[in-house]
C-alpha cells in the first residue's frame, strides 16, 4: 500500500512538473506572440506613415504640376502682350516721327498766321486797338516758348482768329481814348460789326465816325445823328430793348439796322 502511494506520488509529481513545464512554454509563446504583435504594430505604423508621406508628396507634386501649367499659360499670355506692346511701340515711334514732321510744317504756318493777323489789325477799322494789338504780341511770345506744345500754340492762334471773326457779326459799345489831331478825348464807341465805327465824346459834345475810304475820323452834325448814336449805344449796352436804329455810314448816307 505504501509502495502504491509512492508510485502515485511520483506520478503526481511528474504530472505536476509536466504541467509547470507546459505552462512555462505557453507563457513563453504568449510573450513571443505579444512581442510579434507589438513589432507588427510598429511595422504597420511605419507603413502607414510611409503611405501618408508618399500621398503628401504626391499631392505636392500635383500642386507643383498645376503651378507649372499655370506659369506656362501666364508666360504665353505675357509673350503675346509683349508682342502687342512691341507693335504699339513701333506704331508710336512712327506717330512720333509723323508728329515731328507735322510740327516742322505747322510752326511756320502758324507764325505766318500771326503775321497775317498783325497786318489785318493794322489795316482794319481802329476798334479796341490796344486789346487786339496786345493779343498779337502775346501770340508772338507764345510761339517762342519751348514749354508750350505745338497743339496749344495752334489752338491759341485759331482762337485769336475766331475772336476777330466774331467782331464782324456783333454789335458792341465800349469806352476808349479818341485821338483827333493833337488832342485826345474820352469817348464812347459804337461798333456795328466791321461796317461802322462811331464815336461820341464824353458829355455828348461831339459825334463822328471812322471813314473807311479816307482811313480817318470824320465828325457828324448833331442833328439828327446824335440822337441815332445815343439810341444805338443804349441798345448795344442793353440799357433799352432791341429796336431798329439808324446808323450813319457816310455823312450823306444813313442805313437802318
Amino acid at each position: 500500500m505504501s509502495q502504491l502511494r509512492r508510485i502515485l506520488s511520483i506520478i503526481f509529481m511528474c504530472a505536476f512538473a509536466l504541467n509547470v513545464c507546459a505552462q512555462d512554454k505557453v507563457q513563453l509563446l504568449e510573450r513571443k506572440g505579444i512581442k510579434r504583435t507589438e513589432k507588427g504594430q510598429k511595422i504597420q505604423e511605419k507603413i502607414t506613415q510611409i503611405h501618408e508621406d508618399t500621398r503628401s508628396m504626391a499631392d505636392k507634386y500635383q500642386d507643383h504640376l498645376k503651378l507649372v501649367d499655370g506659369l506656362r499659360v501666364y508666360n504665353k499670355m505675357l509673350r503675346k502682350q509683349l508682342r502687342g506692346q512691341e507693335n504699339e511701340i513701333a506704331v508710336l515711334e512712327n506717330s512720333i516721327a509723323d508728329v515731328a514732321m507735322m510740327e516742322r510744317q505747322i510752326l511756320p504756318l502758324i507764325s505766318r498766321m500771326v503775321d497775317g493777323l498783325e497786318q489785318f489789325v493794322a489795316i482794319d477799322i481802329p476798334f479796341l486797338q490796344k486789346e487786339r494789338t496786345t493779343r498779337v504780341v502775346k501770340l508772338r511770345k507764345l510761339l517762342e516758348r519751348s514749354d508750350v506744345t505745338v497743339a496749344e500754340k495752334t489752338r491759341r492762334v485759331m482762337e485769336a482768329y475766331q475772336i476777330e471773326n466774331e467782331y464782324g457779326r456783333t454789335v458792341e459799345a465800349y469806352k476808349d481814348k479818341l485821338a483827333l489831331g493833337a488832342a485826345s478825348f474820352d469817348a464812347d464807341f459804337l461798333r456795328i460789326g466791321r461796317v461802322a465805327l462811331i464815336y461820341r465824346t464824353v458829355g455828348s459834345r461831339q459825334v463822328g465816325y471812322w471813314d473807311i475810304s479816307e482811313a480817318g475820323w470824320r465828325t457828324l452834325p448833331d442833328v439828327p445823328y446824335k440822337r441815332y448814336i445815343n439810341k444805338g449805344l443804349k441798345v448795344a449796352k442793353q440799357e433799352v430793348a432791341p429796336e431798329l436804329v439808324s446808323i450813319p455810314l457816310n455823312p450823306a448816307q444813313v442805313v437802318k439796322r
